[in-house]
């Protein structure tokens, strides 16, 4: 049987307002809707679990540009400034010889420790990191756990 939730109103922006004023996307540039799931930390901040979005352009980085523009808090609590903010130091060491193909995102586009965000349930770094194309529809995720130790 399927489980259908109701979506939570979006929290109210500045944006918001300015785009319920008439402002229209670019010519050259077409809008994307997509469907934000938050967790733990993100989830806290926003106050909802879930939320459409429409920003300009077809892209990750779009997404979050405008995003960030709109919640600034977010981009602290998932964006690492540095190498050391991405990796946490209770990670297993790197094995000399990795299997297959490994890549890692860019300093200044990866998340920080914990925080994750996916696109589809894709890990964006496994994709194209925050080039992945999103389409119409596209299910981004915040994810950043609320983390217990003993």
């Amino acid at each position: 049987m399927a489980q259908t939730t109701e979506m939570a109103e979006s929290p109210p922006t500045d944006a918001d307002a300015s785009r319920a004023d008439g402002a229209e996307a670019t010519a050259t540039e077409a809008e994307t809707t997509v469907t934000v799931r938050c967790t733990g930390h993100v989830r806290t901040e926003l106050g909802v679990y879930e939320f459409e979005y429409t920003f300009e352009g077809d892209t990750l980085r779009a997404f979050l540009n405008e995003l960030f523009e709109d919640y600034p808090q977010l981009q602290d609590m998932l964006i690492a400034e540095s190498e050391s903010d991405a990796t946490h130091s209770g990670w297993a060491p790197t094995p000399e010889e990795l299997p297959g193909t490994w890549s890692k995102n860019p300093v200044g586009e990866q998340t920080i420790a914990y925080a994750r965000i996916l696109v589809n349930g894709h890990f964006n770094e496994n994709e194209n990191g925050f080039d992945t194309e999103l389409e119409e529809g596209d299910r981004v995720a915040l994810v950043y756990p609320f983390m217990f130790c003993c």
